[in-house]
């Protein structure tokens, strides 16, 4: 395979940047994702990838439930400050505003411009990754305004 035609590929594609939220006990826990996308309509789910190393996925594991919060334009550094690595900064959640989900309690970031609850019910091992399905339980818009993309943080996590 040409590698480069392959990241070139993969590079183009749109993603979008989402906090993915849960407890870890009584504090909030999150990451970064881009690897985000509706996966039905009937039931309502989607179906995220978190790294197979990640707290946030042994977190997901073992609580069953997580958040999908839509992060706006402008929110770069916000997505900067939750893409570091749990293990090297484990109170990255400090300084973001949360309240909880009304279903789960899953930490709904204040800022964002909407987000979802959801049900894990299923898991695929992906490679590297790990896709976790869920069934949305719960959502709601805090605000209007235009989702943050990889493409405009400047981010790279694909190819």
């Amino acid at each position: 395979m040409d590698q480069n035609a392959k990241k070139q590929v993969l590079r183009s594609f749109s993603y979008g940047l989402y906090a993915i939220t849960v407890n870890d006990g009584d504090k909030p826990h999150g990451m970064v994702a881009n690897w985000v996308t509706q996966a039905a309509f009937e039931p309502p789910m989607v179906a995220v990838a978190m790294e197979r190393e990640s707290q946030t996925l042994a977190l997901t594991e073992q609580t069953q439930v997580f958040g999908v919060n839509v992060l706006a334009s402008g929110q770069r550094e916000l997505a900067g400050q939750l893409g570091r690595s749990s293990a090297k900064r484990p109170d990255k959640m400090a300084g973001i505003a949360t309240h909880p989900g009304p279903e789960t309690g899953v930490p709904i970031l204040d800022e964002a411009l909407g987000w979802l609850e959801c049900h894990v019910v299923g898991t695929l091992p992906a490679g590297d990754h790990v896709l976790v399905l869920g069934v949305v339980i719960e959502a709601g818009v805090q605000r209007e305004g235009q989702a943050l993309t990889l493409a405009e943080a400047g981010f790279r996590y694909a190819g």
